[in-house]
Formats: structure tokens, sequence, C-alpha cells
């Protein structure tokens, strides 16, 4: 055979072995930005559980906060039907303090 059909074929094994060399690196570099995807996405769902902890928690410190103030208006006020002349506003209370 001539030189140049040697040369011929070694140009088209070095083309079809660099295009293998380049799917091979495209293939890895798509598994490489799944995983990264895949663990952003768990770090997001773990985060948004969290929050979600987070707010229901919340909701009901914010639940609690109202039935304390609820109970302490109508102890309040069943101190100022008690008392009336000893009712406070809230103003009063912070200049004067409470009498005991």
């Amino acid at each position: 055979m001539a030189a140049w059909i040697w040369i011929v074929i070694a140009v088209g094994v070095l083309v079809v072995l660099a295009l293998v060399a380049f799917g091979a690196m495209r293939g890895r570099d798509k598994r490489q930005r799944r995983e990264q995807a895949r663990e952003l996405r768990k770090e997001a769902e773990t985060r948004s559980r969290q929050a979600e902890e987070r707010e229901r928690i919340a909701r009901q410190q914010v639940r609690e906060a109202r039935d304390s103030r609820k109970a302490a208006d109508e102890a309040s006020a069943h101190a100022d039907e008690l008392d009336p002349d000893g009712a406070t506003t809230p103003d009063e209370e912070g200049v004067h303090g409470r009498s005991a």
C-alpha cells in the first residue's frame, strides 16, 4: 500500500479516537452536573422541610401568645370588676409601676 493511504488511515483513527474521547468527557461532565443538581435538589428539599417546620412552630407560638394575651385580658377584666378603682392603663403602669 502507498504511504499516503496509511497516513489517511492514521488520521482517520486519530479523528475517531478524538471523537470518542470528546464524547466520554461530555458524558462525564453531564454525570457530574446531574450529581451536583441532585445534591442541590436534596439540599433544597431539606431546607424546605426545615422552613416548613419553623413556620409550623411559629404559627403554634402565635396561637399560644394569643391565648396568653386573651387569658391576661380576661384576668385584668376580672380584676377590674373586683376593684374598679384600682384599674390602671398600660401607660400608667409604665410610669408609676404596679402598686402591691
